[in-house]
């Protein structure tokens, strides 16, 4: 792959943006490698946590606008519409596809995490950022909406509708401290510590039940939209129920009673 490096080990895959010298900007190729890794992984039972991190300096700068083919003056205007239509698109399936895969993803940040890179980060389930980080948020200030690749819909659910308003209105940037402050963090490491803290809090996750894991990442999921709370609750009676005929059940407990790790075997 061109614009991603993958690492596997032990039921970690760790995805890394591979455009150092553009800031791991955006481009079409990098968004369908992207596209394929995830859908691959929505039918990987060996992969049991994902972590998502840039190459280089910063996570990503957004979408590679001085890549776009159609900036060239005398490019079809239609075809320029259709090309940025279809990398804005795929962008936004990337943000679905990172909020719909089994495995907990964890975002590991440094430096600039800007348009569309805002958006994939918020898209992961947790968020460890070294002191560099700084999200920016440019839209208003380009001309553009901060309706951008999911961006209002996941900010708001993150920090608040107001938060967000005044975020996405102002185009604001906002450094690790404040990040955190909102909630946008799981927590800050020193100072280019962000993909070992990244990995130890996966090794983390791999302590836990694989299927705990997954069916809980699927019921937050679904709570983001659930029309009510009965709704919800059916749905969680019917994950919990099944839960209790798995083999991990019985271990998980008997690892608490005798004060050591479990060993789960359902995925």
């Amino acid at each position: 792959m061109s614009g991603l490096k993958l690492d596997r080990r032990d039921g970690v895959l760790t995805i890394t943006l591979s455009r150092p010298d553009r800031l791991n900007a955006v481009d079409g190729a990098l968004t369908e490698e992207m596209l394929d890794v995830l859908n691959g992984l929505m039918r990987d039972p060996e992969t049991r946590v994902v972590v998502l991190t840039g190459e280089g300096r910063g996570f990503c700068s957004g979408m590679d606008i001085q890549g776009d083919p159609g900036t060239d003056g005398d490019a079809a205007r239609e075809g320029r519409v259709q090309r940025l239509y279809r990398g804005i698109a795929n962008g936004g399936e990337v943000t679905a596809r990172l909020r719909e895969i089994p495995q907990p993803v964890i975002a590991a940040l440094r430096g600039p995490v800007a348009g569309m890179g805002v958006s994939w980060a918020l898209a992961c389930d947790l968020r460890v950022a070294d002191p560099t980080t700084r999200f920016v948020v440019p839209f208003t200030d380009l001309g553009l909406s901060a309706g951008d690749c999911g961006l209002s819909w996941l900010l708001p659910r993150l920090v608040g509708p107001a938060r967000a308003a005044e975020i996405c209105y102002r185009a604001q940037r906002l450094d690790a401290t404040r990040a955190l402050g909102l909630g946008l963090l799981t927590e800050i490491v020193e100072e280019g510590g962000d993909v070992a803290g990244a990995h130890a809090l996966a090794d983390e996750l791999l302590t836990k039940s694989p299927y705990g894991l997954r069916r809980t990442k699927e019921l937050l999921n679904m709570a983001l939209d659930a029309p009510g709370l009965r709704r919800q609750l059916a749905a969680e009676t019917g994950v919990q129920t099944l839960a209790f005929f798995s083999e991990d059940l019985a271990e998980g407990m008997a690892a608490t009673l005798q004060k050591r790790r479990p060993e789960f075997r359902n995925r």
